[in-house]
């Protein structure tokens, strides 16, 4: 029958398994060639970072263009900010688990441990850009909406987590990054 010539085609038989098994041994191979591309991105911070930045702009670009897709503009900054919190926070908080920072200059140094470590923060960050890039495509997505009020909205969001972040800091003494 056709429908065999097609299957034949594809490598496999009609009702056979052969083509799940070519599509996950594809699949393997592609997680194989990313596994690759980010081992040999760990080591080098400033070019995973500008690379951010090069989708990042391409995809702020996009937006501009299209003059839609606000809302998945939103998303992506509610996102990334939770991210953010992540990666300048200690991973164990003090507030909860006692006070595991050093406070006076006769303690043990003891350096600050993200909550969110930075390979981790980049990977997640490219990642909700490369899937809101690919969102744009899909006018399904393009939902119509007064982006004015979410650009405020996010902005409010924004300066109260993060006075809400300094404050911890301050209190507990300590910063998420290192002054030299």
């Amino acid at each position: 029958s056709s429908m065999q010539k097609f299957y034949e085609g594809l490598g496999g038989q009609e009702g056979g398994n052969n083509v799940v098994e070519k599509a996950k041994a594809i699949q393997a191979k592609l997680g194989q060639r990313l596994q690759v591309l980010l081992d040999k991105s760990t080591p080098k911070p400033l070019e995973r970072w500008l690379a951010l930045g090069a989708v990042l702009l391409a995809y702020f670009i996009r937006v501009f263009l299209l003059q839609g897709f606000y809302i998945v503009t939103y998303g992506l900054g509610i996102y990334n900010l939770n991210l953010l919190i992540g990666f300048i926070s200690p991973q164990i908080d003090p507030e909860t688990e006692g006070p595991q920072l050093p406070t006076q200059s006769d303690q043990e140094f003891k350096p600050f441990v993200r909550r969110l470590p930075e390979f981790k923060f980049w990977r997640a960050a490219m990642k909700s850009l490369l899937i809101g890039f690919t969102m744009t495509f899909f006018p399904m997505f393009d939902l119509p909406v007064f982006w004015p009020v979410l650009l405020l909205y996010w902005i409010m969001l924004f300066t109260v987590t993060m006075k809400k972040q300094i404050k911890h800091m301050i209190k507990y003494k300590y910063l998420p990054f290192s002054l030299g």
